[in-house]
C-alpha cells in the first residue's frame, strides 16, 4: 500500500480497534490498555501513518492558515525575513497567505480588513525596517498578531526586531580589538532609528575601551552610496587622524573604501574599515573583502513565525520586543 494512502482507518483495521480509539491514543489520550496502546502505536510505526494535519486542526476550530502583511515584500532587507517566517511557518503545518501594501499606508489597513474577513488563526505583520513604527492592528483581530522587522506603536504588542545597538556595539569592539583609536563614523541622520541605536552601540563600545568618537570624524547624511563618498572626501580633506572608519551601512563602506584608495590610503593597513547589512550575504556572493555585520534578518523571520505558531498553538502572549542578535562577519578590511 503506497503511504500516502495510510490512513486512520488502516491503522484501526490492523490494530484490531475502532477509529476513535487509535486516533485517541494517537493524540496521547484514551484509556486503553497498555497492550492495545502498544499494538496501536506499532501498527502506526510499521505503516508509517502521519497524521493529516489539516484534519486535526479542523478538529481543534482552526483553519491552519495564516495570515502575512507585509509593508514592502520587494525590499532587499524584508525578502529574507518573509523567507524565514513562510518556511517556518510551512514546517509548523501552517498554510500562508501573504498580502503586500507596496509603501501604501491606505492600502496597509485595507488589507488588514480583508484579512480580518479571513477564517485566519493568526497574522505576522512585516515591516521595512524603517525609523516609522508599524501601526498596529491587533484591536480589530480575535486572533493573535505578531510583528517583525519594525516596532508596532502599540506596547501591548509583541513586536520582532534586528539589534542596531548591538550591530553597533559589536563593530566598535572589534575595532578596539584590532587596534583602532581614532575611529570615524560615516552614517545617515540622527533622526533615523537605525541610525541612532548604530551610532549608541558604537560611542559604548569605545568608552567601555577608554576611547571617545571625536565629534569632527562624526558625517551624518544619509544611507546612500553618494553620501558616503562624499563624506569619505571631507574626512580625507579635514585633515584629521582616523585610523578606522565605521560605516553605517554596505554601500556607504564600499564608497568610502573607493575614495580612500583615490587618495593613497591603504585599507586595512594605514585605516580599517567596516560596514553594517552583510549586503554580499543576502545576495548571496562569495565577498569577504569588507568587515560587516549580519542583522541574521531570515532568523529573525524564523523567530517571530514560530513565536506566532506557538501561541496560535496555546502559549501566553507576551507584549513586548524581542531582539534578535546581530553577528560580526569579519573580512578583508579589517584584517590587520
Amino acid at each position: 500500500m503506497a503511504k500516502d494512502a495510510i490512513s486512520l482507518r488502516d491503522v484501526a483495521a490492523l490494530a484490531g480497534v475502532s477509529v476513535p480509539t487509535a486516533s485517541k491514543v494517537l493524540r496521547g489520550q484514551g484509556k486503553v490498555s497498555d497492550a492495545t496502546r502498544e499494538r496501536i502505536l506499532s501498527v502506526a510505526k510499521r505503516l508509517d501513518y502521519q497524521p493529516n494535519a489539516l484534519g486535526q486542526f479542523l478538529a481543534q476550530g482552526r483553519s491552519a492558515t495564516v495570515g502575512v502583511l507585509t509593508v514592502n515584500a520587494p525590499g532587499a532587507f524584508t525578502m529574507p525575513v518573509l523567507t524565514g517566517a513562510t518556511t517556518a511557518l510551512g514546517a509548523r503545518d501552517l498554510s500562508v497567505l501573504v498580502s503586500d501594501a507596496h509603501l501604501d499606508r491606505a492600502l496597509f489597513a485595507a488589507t488588514a480588513r480583508k484579512f480580518r474577513a479571513r477564517n485566519i488563526d493568526g497574522l505576522l505583520v512585516i515591516g521595512d525596517g524603517s525609523s516609522s513604527d508599524i501601526h498596529s492592528v491587533s484591536a480589530g483581530f480575535t486572533v493573535p498578531v505578531v510583528y517583525a522587522y519594525g516596532h508596532s506603536d502599540d506596547a501591548e504588542d509583541a513586536s520582532f526586531l534586528h539589534d542596531g545597538y548591538g550591530a553597533g556595539r559589536l563593530v566598535g569592539e572589534h575595532l578596539v580589538s584590532i587596534g583602532s583609536r581614532r575611529i570615524a563614523h560615516v552614517t545617515a541622520s540622527d533622526e533615523d532609528r537605525s541610525a541612532r541605536d548604530r551610532f549608541a552601540g558604537l560611542a559604548d563600545a569605545l568608552s567601555d575601551a577608554g576611547l571617545v568618537l571625536d565629534p569632527e570624524l562624526v558625517h551624518r547624511g544619509d544611507w546612500s552610496q553618494a553620501w558616503g563618498r562624499e563624506a569619505a572626501q571631507r574626512l580625507v580633506a579635514s585633515g584629521r587622524e582616523f585610523d578606522a572608519v565605521c560605516c553605517g551601512n554596505d554601500t556607504m563602506a564600499t564608497a568610502v573604501a573607493g575614495v580612500l584608495a583615490e587618495a593613497g590610503i591603504r585599507v586595512p593597513t594605514d585605516v580599517a574599515i567596516t560596514g553594517m547589512d552583510n549586503l554580499a550575504g543576502l545576495t548571496g556572493q562569495d565577498d569577504n573583502s569588507l568587515t560587516t555585520i549580519d542583522l541574521r534578518l531570515s532568523a529573525l523571520g524564523d523567530r517571530a513565525a514560530n513565536y506566532l505558531a506557538d501561541v496560535i498553538g496555546g502559549t501566553e502572549y507576551a507584549p513586548g520586543r524581542h531582539v534578535e542578535p546581530a553577528l560580526l562577519v569579519a573580512g578583508l578590511s579589517t584584517a590587520r
